[in-house]
């Protein structure tokens, strides 16, 4: 499974990107707002440092704003895609955009109906949102399997890119069901390395270590 960082925050990318965990970006309007940085020179900046593809999202409401913005971040490097909402706007902003070779990640789905109308339209990504269903008792991780078997079943190309991630387990859960991409804030990517045992395990080494009175260096 490709890991994609949900941020746009320079430093983290950078760091994670050295130790080789960054697929990708996906930015929104909120993270852009966080970072306090113009959404051209920031996403420029992203897509200079990594080769994966840096979403960088519309706010248009309308299908021929959307198309004119999409074209405009599509400018920006070869690896944009440009992200559109799961509206009747955005599918037709998706298909135009594909048409002329540029990825789309069509964002905020919430159901499989949804998924499929955005894989008919040629969406490159697909982003249902876990951690808000959630968040309203709905089981977000169903929704995976859901369009994972949906596309399996018909052979669409459109990956699968879980996002809204809150916890290791939605990664796992994640991978388990074969998304083909999870978009993940640096902060649960870190939680990703930790175990009790494991601090546990390190702590007994250390005494132990300790007790030799030995060093390596």
């Amino acid at each position: 499974m490709k890991f994609f960082v949900d941020t746009a925050e320079i430093d983290d990318i950078a760091e994670l990107n050295a130790l080789g965990m960054v697929d990708g970006v996906t930015t929104n309007p909120s993270l852009i707002m966080k970072s306090g940085r113009d959404i051209l020179e920031v996403t420029r900046e992203i897509c200079a440092l990594i080769d994966g593809p840096v979403s960088a999202e519309v706010v248009a409401l309308n299908a021929e704003d959307m198309i004119a913005e999409g074209r405009k971040l599509a400018q920006i490097a070869d690896n944009i895609a440009v992200k559109v909402p799961l509206t009747w706007d955005g599918l037709k902003t998706c298909k135009t955009l594909t048409a002329e070779g540029i990825m789309v990640n069509v964002t905020l789905c919430f159901s499989a109906n949804q998924a499929l109308l955005a894989a008919k339209a040629g969406a490159t990504f697909i982003s249902p949102f876990v951690g808000r269903l959630d968040d309203i008792n709905v089981d977000g991780m169903e929704l995976i399997a859901e369009i994972r078997q949906i596309y399996d079943n018909y052979g669409f190309d459109t990956q699968i890119l879980v996002a809204s991630i809150r916890s290791v387990e939605h990664v796992t859960q994640s991978a388990l069901i074969g998304a083909d991409v999870a978009t993940i804030p640096p902060a649960v990517i870190r939680k990703l390395a930790g175990h009790v045992l494991t601090d546990k395990g390190l702590e007994g080494f250390m005494k132990d270590w300790a007790k030799t009175g030995q060093k390596i260096l």
